[in-house]
């Protein structure tokens, strides 16, 4: 089955003079294949899949493609004529956490929003909703049949993916918040074990993103439901934080169904215990797999191969190897610095004296709150010490945590504004088709989702010549294989260039994957921090996460960092022997 899908974002039939329609070898046959409506229209039936059109699209706003030859069922819904196609749903399970796993763009969040009752399906025809019989033939023989049918006695409760949005949605304070919707009584704990109480009497418009997402969470579990489906829960919380909504979770789910969709394949073990991977093209078309136990599951999206389906999702399966240390006779100090403290409204932070080596990627991290972006504005100039400092300029470009989108311009003109020539052939290949910025060139930055806009502030970021690149929190918003693309393009820019950079993160994948050496902050969150000095990334790993009280270990297959269950038998072996962070596969 062929699939043509017009971005009507993108398409601007007033500057391209409908070159798209004229390319077609149909339409010149006078078959209109493509027509031009307010927007291009693309007449699947006729189109012959040459992709003239593709081609011929200045603003990438067309997508033809093929499904898989298994594909041979009826969609369950479409958003418009040649918009997006989503085929099967997941199925909620009793008792169960199941998790969502697949890139940005391919029905995740539509499929939650399904199931929630939501959105109503369609089944592939725009403008219309399905009847409950269409949905019962659809899903004859399956649970799903069943749960469309008792959809209506059930209630659902649906954790949005943008917690950016509640404060325009709720004016007033936290607990005016969530004391409307404790239904189950059980806001004061969670409150507690997610260490929002700092936060009930203020006003929600004025949290951080990670208070945001914790009230979100809070308020999603505290309501009395029979499912609950949460979008993106580990975004802008730290790896304790992640590890507490995680175990908040699996309790939640003892007598209901939970869903879960998230890209940090740590969190996502160690909640989950079903995964559905999607597939397909992001924006074009998205599919649904079977159920799998959660490792096999996310071995399976990682091999990039669906057995059942025989559909190959990418080319190459990804594996995740540890980096040899360096030797010490190459190892050369770029700069250092002296032991630095720095008072910030009631914060006081002590970082060690320590030093960065040259051609390194120095991974940092720690819980929110202990002054790792303060270190970072240090580091780059944008704050004063109060003592000490490093001991010599450097040329710095920087990243920031959070990223505002008020360029008026596209995002061909932000990253002209660094580069003298964005479509040079060395540009293009080392940042722009990496972080999948051709087809958000011509678009508006102020327009764009929080994932686009930080592959956007990424690439202006590596688009700077520096001695230093530091990078604040890359991978929020980005899917799995978007953060390890990022992880590959920060490399072999500091490989090319000869420079070095810093990274903070809280996905411990990205950061096993992508850093030399490691530095961990430790302390009490909002009140003290203490930067110890960078050190060997096994050492400030296990710093790290015997911190937080965590311990992990490498899968055999794919070599990934994999978070044991609390108590288990692995657990209680590693903490034993002080190793919580394993280098090795075991």
């Amino acid at each position: 089955m062929r699939i043509a899908v017009v971005d009507k974002e993108r398409c601007k039939p007033e500057k391209c003079n409908f070159e798209c329609g004229r390319a077609c070898p149909v339409n010149r046959k006078g078959e209109e294949c493509i027509v031009l409506k307010d927007k291009a229209v693309i007449n699947e039936d006729l189109c012959i899949a040459c992709k003239l059109c593709v081609k011929a699209c200045p603003f990438g706003a067309i997508s033809i493609v093929r499904t898989p030859e298994q594909l041979k069922e009826k969609p369950i819904h479409r958003f418009s004529e040649n918009g997006f196609l989503l085929y099967r749903l997941p199925l909620p399970e009793k008792g169960v956490v199941v998790g969502l796993l697949g890139p940005n763009g391919v029905g995740k969040s539509t499929s939650l929003k399904i199931l929630s009752g939501e959105l109503k399906p369609n089944l592939g025809e725009p403008g219309k909703e399905a009847t409950p019989e269409e949905l019962s033939h659809q899903f004859r023989g399956s649970e799903l049949q069943r749960y469309f049918h008792e959809m209506e006695e059930k209630r659902s409760v649906y954790k949005p993916q943008s917690v950016e949005m509640i404060p325009r949605l709720f004016k007033g304070t936290v607990r005016e918040l969530l004391e409307k919707v404790d239904e189950r009584g059980v806001m004061e704990e969670i409150v507690k074990r997610l260490g929002i109480g700092h936060t009930l009497e203020r006003e929600v418009g004025k949290l951080s993103g990670g208070e945001l997402q914790r009230v979100a969470v809070t308020a999603a579990l505290s309501k009395d439901a029979d499912i609950y489906y949460i979008d993106e829960p580990s975004s802008y919380l730290d790896v304790s934080q992640r590890i507490e909504m995680g175990k908040l979770i699996r309790e939640v789910s003892g007598e209901r169904c939970v869903m879960v969709v998230d890209h940090d394949l740590a969190t996502l073990d160690f909640l989950a215990d079903r995964i559905h991977i999607f597939y397909g093209v992001p924006g074009v078309y998205g599919v649904v797999s079977k159920p799998y136990a959660v490792g096999v599951g996310i071995n399976t999206f990682l091999d990039g191969y669906i057995k059942e389906d025989n559909v190959r999702i990418r080319p190459e399966p990804i594996r995740f190897e540890v980096l040899a240390p360096a030797d010490e006779r190459s190892l050369q100090r770029f700069l250092g610095f002296t032991e630095i403290e720095k008072k910030l409204d009631g914060f006081k932070l002590l970082v060690e004296e320590g030093e960065i080596i040259s051609g390194e990627i120095l991974g940092v991290f720690g819980a929110n709150a202990l002054g790792k972006t303060t270190f970072a504005k240090i580091l780059a100039g944008l704050v004063k010490p109060d003592k000490g400092g490093v001991e010599r300029e450097v040329k710095i470009s920087y990243k920031p945590q959070y990223i505002e989108s008020n360029f008026e311009g596209t995002v061909l003109e932000l990253l002209g504004s660094v580069v003298s020539n964005p479509y040079s052939t060395d540009y293009m290949h080392t940042i722009i088709k990496p972080l999948q910025l051709e087809r958000l060139l011509e678009n508006r930055v102020r327009n764009l989702s929080g994932g686009e806009l930080q592959r956007v502030a990424i690439a202006l970021c590596l688009s700077r010549e520096a001695d230093l690149y530091l990078l604040d929190e890359p991978s929020a918003h980005l899917d799995v294989e978007q953060r390890l693309e990022v992880a590959k393009t920060i490399q072999r820019v500091v490989s090319q260039r000869e420079t070095q950079a810093l990274v903070i993160d809280h996905d411990i994948l990205f950061l096993d994957h992508i850093s030399n050496r490691g530095m961990v902050f430790v302390g009490e969150p909002g009140k003290r921090g203490k930067a110890l000095s960078p050190r060997e990334l096994e050492e400030s790993f296990n710093i790290f996460l015997k911190d937080v009280n965590i311990t992990f270990r490498r899968d055999p297959q794919s070599g990934r960092p994999r978070a044991n269950k609390p108590g288990s038998v692995k657990d209680r072996e590693q903490k034993e022997k002080g190793q919580y962070y394993y280098v090795t596969s075991s």
